[in-house]
């Protein structure tokens, strides 16, 4: 756990998070600031702060977990397509020095044009959606 990392706090369970799924390397939980519902992130639960540091093991875990989210997400929501991305560094967006995947349910004409980076977000409202996918992951 790295100090004054948000990512860290909800990690170690001291900041709060609408987690979806989690495992014993991976835990996935609502972005606070969605781009469109259903917006979700994917952390490994070892710091690293840029991809090329991150251990391949939980790299490999990482991306066991983002696919599943993807495909709880698509199963939730039925969107057009799903957007995943990755930044690592300020230049790239990266704004949250933990590295994380975005997993983006995406609409026929949503207003979300990749690559951004993250503003305040459009729905306040995180329990409905965060319960939607915890429910397509156990279906």
């Amino acid at each position: 756990m790295t100090a004054g990392c948000i990512f860290c706090s909800i990690v170690a369970g001291s900041a709060p998070a609408h987690v979806v799924e989690e495992d014993a390397r991976t835990i996935a939980f609502m972005d606070i600031n969605p781009l469109v519902r259903g917006h979700v992130l994917v952390v490994p639960r070892a710091h690293a702060a840029e991809l090329w540091e991150m251990a391949i093991d939980d790299g490999a875990a990482l991306m066991r977990m983002t696919q599943r989210i993807a495909g709880a997400v698509h199963a939730a929501f039925a969107p057009d397509g799903v957007n995943l991305f990755h930044a690592t560094g300020a230049a790239a967006g990266q704004t949250v020095f933990h590295v994380h995947m975005h997993v983006v349910p995406r609409w026929d004409g949503d207003a979300f044009r990749p690559p951004t980076i993250p503003q305040r977000g459009v729905d306040p409202d995180l329990e409905t959606p965060a319960e939607a996918i915890r429910v397509a992951l156990r279906s």
